[in-house]
């Protein structure tokens, strides 16, 4: 998928410090059992929606649309036809009902409908990931959809996924290396700085540091680090982030490190768990936020 600009540039502008004494970092990341509790949520949403469609048909696309049994905060219940035709919404998509929506894109040009219509033809059920509006910070953000084809109607509750995942912080990491590789460090330094270089969404993006200076090379989210020194930033608990991420890329060429930052996107201290490699010379690295 395409990555895009941040949603909020005002957010940037204002992070001028790397990290603030305020807001303690949480000892025991659980990020994951967020997620994994907005999927059983909306599992349990879906089953409730195919088991009353089940029951009376269309008719239970009235209640899709406005019944509050449908709903569970941000999450709510949608329905296609395997035409593609949106035949209900409880959300933001509620405008789109009755039109064919098979050839839809998202903000990053992914054929989400499609995808969705095919893998439903093909396996009854499954899963579909894309960006859409959340009207709840009227922001959009990446979704995971679940959905299930009953008969000819294909039946569907997604959840909104704000955080990036371990694995799209190793692949974004894979992509920043790879970039050094065959563009150069220069051209890559200035994409990874760049809002529009293609290596910032949401509250993931690069981060470069010079092994023997430990001084910012590059920063997606606090340009102003750019230059500075990095041997004496340090969290809220005391950790020296740098110097422990420079002493493992010079020691093992790549690792993984836990510690405190600001998330650009909820502007909040959390725990961050960055993947670091060494390249030309630097540490390039990329981190998700666990809560």
């Amino acid at each position: 998928m395409k990555l895009v600009p941040v949603a909020s540039l005002c957010t940037l502008v204002m992070l001028t410090q790397p990290v603030l004494a305020a807001d303690p970092a949480p000892a025991n990341p659980l990020g994951g059992l967020v997620l994994r509790a907005d999927e059983n949520r909306s599992a349990n949403l879906l089953d409730k929606a195919v088991a009353r469609f089940r029951k009376v048909g269309d008719a239970a696309f009235d209640e899709f649309n406005r019944a509050s049994q449908f709903r569970d905060r941000e999450l709510y219940v949608y329905a296609l036809a395997t035409d593609g035709t949106l035949l209900a919404s409880g959300g933001s998509s509620a405008a789109l009902v009755g039109r064919n929506v098979a050839t839809m894109r998202d903000a990053a040009g992914k054929p989400f409908f499609r995808e969705m219509l095919d893998i439903a033809a093909k396996s009854g059920e499954g899963r579909v990931e894309y960006r859409w509006l959340n009207r709840e910070d009227n922001r959009e953000e990446p979704k995971v959809t679940l959905f299930r084809k009953v008969g000819e109607r294909i039946i569907a509750v997604g959840y909104y996924v704000p955080r990036a995942t371990p694995a799209q912080a190793k692949d974004l990491l894979e992509r920043a290396v790879a970039a050094v590789k065959e563009k150069g460090t220069q051209t890559a330094l200035a994409a990874f700085n760049a809002l529009d270089g293609g290596f910032v969404q949401d509250d993931l993006y690069v981060f470069a540091i010079d092994l023997e200076s430990q001084r910012f090379l590059a920063h997606g989210a606090i340009p102003k680090l750019v230059g500075s020194e990095g041997r004496t930033v340090r969290d809220p608990k005391g950790k020296a982030i740098v110097a422990d991420m420079v002493n493992i890329a010079s020691r093992k060429g790549e690792g993984e490190l836990d510690y405190a930052w600001r998330n650009p996107v909820t502007d909040k201290l959390e725990t961050k768990h960055s993947f670091i490699r060494r390249v030309d010379g630097m540490l390039v690295g990329v981190g998700y936020y666990t809560r």
